[in-house]
């Protein structure tokens, strides 16, 4: 029997659960390895001691077990702060149903909850870097307009406006400066953003092929044609939005029946006569002076004023030679991802160089500039002469420093212009009769300012 008891407490020791035995007095009677590495007390500090001592009555379920004489199966506990364990105790009756003692097993799970709460707390960190980094690049479809110029802000103001409201809009600019990405801006950010968003690109098809393209035709209307007839682009944008780029490019017997479907709401398909009800928004585009095809008899003025609602101008980058660097530096990461390559170095010599430089085409001419630069270079810098290398040499597209220098101060004035006005205005609520008495100049001047500055 002496032999067993050994061979019974070899077993305790040999277990990797905590083994705490009482008996009915709540003395230690057992005290195993795995109990002195969970709570770190000597088993010669603890055995045949109170275990009261040790702990609190509400720290460890042998306790609960002698109070209640009930079973405790895998129940969490804290016995210590420290401490995390899954118990299961048991009371211990002899050959007549009196309870003796009291044994309860204790796994230690303190470094599985603790790589838990790493979990969870790396888990909401992420989350949190998830938001941040949504938050900072694409929190409006606005955020594609990259840049905090002056120009831009004043052309993105007008734009978040439009988006507010179904007014047929009319995107001016120089080619390459990002009429398609402030139209699609405007739409994604509108009521209509799960409508679709069909874009037309007037300069690219063919005069035969505008009114099919645009309108639609009905199955058989003529040779060729699909036997169950086919919507047009307008039909297609029901529910969203059409742009039009390039609309001067629009022949004028598409004016014609363009303005018809703005004056209607209704779009006819070749060789239907009853027509289709629409209920699309129009933003139109275009990098020529419209007001000059209509002297020209090339626009027609009536569509001119139809679209016209909403008139903003994306200005030419160099007018917003601030938001070079941001720009530069977005498109220098991206085709570096594409490519795999490193990212290069632009010195402050070369960098002055992409303020010099005129750039007709804008943040095309800028980004393809950036994409030429990751394929062809082979240094970890760019320097001044590499850049001139990758840049066109004629003299009329590079600034006059000199020029530049001098013009700084008719910059500054316009810019306090722009700030007076747009004062002045708030505080006549929009009052221009009222503002241009303020500001000591005629309604007519006022007008003309705030076309020009986009006002």
């Amino acid at each position: 029997m002496l032999n067993s008891l050994y061979y019974l407490e070899a077993l305790l020791d040999a277990e990797d659960d905590a083994i705490t035995i009482v008996d009915s007095n709540m003395e230690v009677v057992f005290w195993n390895d795995a109990a002195v590495q969970t709570y770190n007390i000597d088993r010669s500090a603890i055995i045949h001691k109170p275990i009261n001592e040790f702990f609190h009555n509400d720290d460890l379920m042998v306790f609960k077990v002698l109070d209640t004489r009930q079973s405790v199966k895998n129940a969490y506990h804290r016995p210590r702060k420290d401490k995390h364990v899954v118990v299961n105790a048991v009371p211990i009756m002899d050959h007549e149903g009196q309870l003796i003692g009291a044994l309860s097993v204790e796994r230690d799970i303190t470094q599985i909850v603790k790589l838990n709460d790493n979990l969870e707390t790396t888990s909401a960190e992420l989350d949190e870097l998830r938001q941040k980094v949504y938050t900072n690049t694409d929190e409006t479809p606005f955020s594609k307009l990259v840049g905090n110029s002056l120009p831009l802000n004043q052309t993105v103001r007008i734009a978040r406006k439009a988006a507010k409201s179904d007014a047929t809009t009319l995107i001016l600019g120089e080619s390459g400066t990002g009429k398609e990405v402030c139209a699609r801006a405007i739409h994604e950010t509108s009521d209509r953003s799960t409508g679709p968003f069909i874009p037309v690109n007037c300069g690219a098809i063919p005069s035969a092929l505008f009114e099919s393209e645009l309108f639609g035709y009905e199955g058989g209307s003529f040779t060729g044609a699909e036997r169950k007839g086919k919507a047009g682009k307008i039909e297609m944008a029901d529910g969203g939005t059409l742009f039009l780029d390039e609309v001067g490019e629009l022949p004028l017997e598409m004016q014609v029946k363009l303005l018809r479907v703005l004056q209607e709401n209704s779009v006819y398909r070749i060789g239907d006569s009853k027509g289709k009800t629409i209920n699309v928004r129009f933003i139109a585009a275009t990098n020529q002076n419209l007001e000059q095809l209509m002297e020209e008899k090339r626009f027609r003025s009536d569509l001119f004023y139809r679209l016209n609602v909403i008139q903003l101008t994306m200005p030419p980058l160099r007018d917003r030679i601030d938001d070079i660097n941001e720009l530069s530096e977005m498109f220098l990461k991206q085709f570096a991802s594409k490519y795999q390559v490193p990212i290069p170095e632009i010195e402050s010599d070369a960098f002055n160089m992409l303020l010099q430089y005129n750039w007709p085409g804008n943040i095309r001419e800028l980004r393809n500039l950036m994409e030429r630069i990751i394929i062809l270079t082979e240094e970890a810098k760019i320097t001044k002469d590499d850049l001139l290398s990758y840049l066109p040499s004629t003299s009329s597209i590079w600034k006059n420093s000199e020029t530049e220098e001098s013009n700084t101060i008719p910059q500054e004035k316009k810019n306090l212009e722009i700030q007076l006005i747009e004062k002045t205005l708030q505080e006549t609520n929009g009052n221009k009769s009222d503002a241009a008495k303020r500001l000591g100049i005629s309604r007519v001047t006022l007008y003309n300012k705030m076309k020009k500055y986009g006002i």
